[in-house]
């Protein structure tokens, strides 16, 4: 594996931090998800982010077909030593491109959403998409955004209205982060307002 563990997840967290901290921005990871070379049914992209925020101290959960999600989730314990647990007991929830949407929808509705006096004890959700871009499909608004940006994210299924659901008792609610196999990564924090427009 030629990942440089330091330099690398050092520089794809300063990536993931950007997308959050201006929701609409499309980070791209592709030079750090091509320094790995290990297979598995997730996008590299997914193992980077596996490798920056998972470690003995928190749980994970992993959502796909039955045999990919096996796989990847024997191996995300051996590359971070973190507790894989169900999913509404998890702190990072890896939805897989191989899920159904249902079970898109289902992991954002069991997710943990924090506490009044806790709010940060809450799920981050990493999602495989088809694609992640700057084309129109949504419009966000909200902190970190001077007035609007566009994004789209090509995903079946409802989760924008599971999201909203799941974020509607603010601060209480969950982040998500969606990568496609173009290695490109998108944030939408639970302070995001999204509306849904035409392509």
């Amino acid at each position: 594996m030629s990942l440089d563990i330091v330099h690398d997840i050092q520089t794809a967290y300063r990536s993931v931090l950007d997308s959050l901290s201006r929701p609409g921005l499309v980070s791209h990871l592709a030079d750090q998800a091509n320094h790995l070379d290990i297979d598995c049914d997730c996008y590299p992209t997914t193992l980077i982010l596996a490798m920056m925020l998972l470690d003995t101290e928190v749980t994970f959960a992993v959502v796909g077909v039955r045999e990919q999600q096996e796989q990847v989730k024997r191996l995300i314990n051996q590359l971070t030593y973190a507790k894989e647990v169900d999913v509404d007991q998890a702190n990072y929830v890896f939805v897989l491109k191989s899920a159904e949407p249902q079970q898109l929808e289902a992991a954002i509705e069991m997710a943990k959403a924090g506490e009044l006096i806790n709010p940060h004890e809450s799920a981050t959700i990493i999602v495989e998409a088809q694609l992640v871009s700057n084309e129109r499909g949504m419009l966000l608004k909200g902190p970190g955004i001077q007035t609007h940006s566009m994004a789209r994210v090509e995903r079946s299924g409802e989760w924008m209205h599971a999201r909203a659901q799941k974020n509607a008792e603010f601060p209480l609610g969950i982040d998500l982060l969606f990568v496609d196999e173009e290695h490109r990564l998108l944030g939408l924090p639970r302070t995001t307002q999204i509306e849904q427009v035409m392509a």
